[in-house]
């Protein structure tokens, strides 16, 4: 098997193979869902993924995650890749792309990951989502992922900046930071620090207020029945866990949906 070397290989053809049990159950129940094998190109992207997770020691901390890509159908995007099913409210099959991934009305669509924000200890947890599109909404609050306000991930309603939380309540905002499409995530590994990641660079902030809530994650919005902030944004993948290196996961997101992308007709 070709070892990965800056430069010369990319991670996708480093690990490339299908030989890895967690991969091939995945794609198993995703290829049952949708009543079709998956192409050889998209089953060795996720093979590959999978495997270089495990390379990097991030698999573990995973807890809850979805590839929105690569399934022929809606049905196959929504089995999860680690943890439980998510719940569908209101997506049907036009909102699902397999190279890009699933889009958000804004209004009313979303997903439960049913994985609770107190399943990971306070300072031990990540979230992460890769957006294919932007939201295009103005003048409201739209969350890619989130619970009632303690952990979310989203585009601000003022400036349209990335911003997001780790069970805390002020808003990680880095100011030179534009939104951009790509992977976006945050992590907490201590009591006093967050560490967020947009546009391939990590922004460290320290935590002031903090709040540990005890509700499910939502999808394209925040478990919020005040202020939900759904979100018209295209995503391609979420993940819900323990603190891991953001890089190392943006580095296999991005792969695993470029490589997709290329093994698709």
């Amino acid at each position: 098997m070709p070892i990965y070397v800056p430069g010369k290989l990319t991670l996708r053809q480093a690990y490339i193979g299908t030989d890895d049990p967690d991969a091939a159950a995945y794609i198993a129940a995703v290829e049952a869902a949708d009543g079709e094998a998956l192409e050889t190109g998209v089953q060795l992207a996720i093979h590959s993924f999978v495997k270089g997770c495990k390379a990097d020691g991030i698999w573990p901390a995973l807890k809850a995650s979805c590839i929105l890509a690569g399934a022929r159908t809606l049905d196959g995007a929504l089995v999860p890749l680690k943890g439980a099913a998510p719940t569908n409210f209101n997506f049907v099959e036009g909102d699902y792309d397999r190279e890009t991934g699933l889009v958000g009305d804004g209004s009313t669509k979303y997903l439960d990951s049913n994985r609770n924000n107190n399943a990971e200890p306070q300072n031990n947890k990540s979230v992460g989502v890769y957006i294919s599109t932007l939201s295009s909404q103005t003048g409201v609050f739209r969350w890619s992922l989130g619970d009632s306000g303690s952990t979310v991930l989203g585009q601000y309603n003022t400036d349209n900046k990335h911003y997001g939380r780790i069970n805390d309540q002020n808003n990680i905002r880095p100011g030179s930071t534009s939104p951009e499409t790509g992977f976006v995530g945050a992590s907490r590994n201590t009591a006093s620090s967050i560490t967020f990641r947009v546009g391939q660079s990590d922004y460290l902030v320290n935590p002031t207020n903090n709040l540990y809530a005890n509700v499910n994650m939502h999808v394209f919005k925040r478990n919020n029945v005040n202020t939900p902030g759904y979100s018209n944004a295209r995503l391609a993948f979420y993940s819900i866990g323990e603190a891991l290196d953001l890089s190392l996961l943006d580095a296999r997101v991005t792969d695993l949906i470029t490589a997709i992308g290329v093994a698709i007709p």
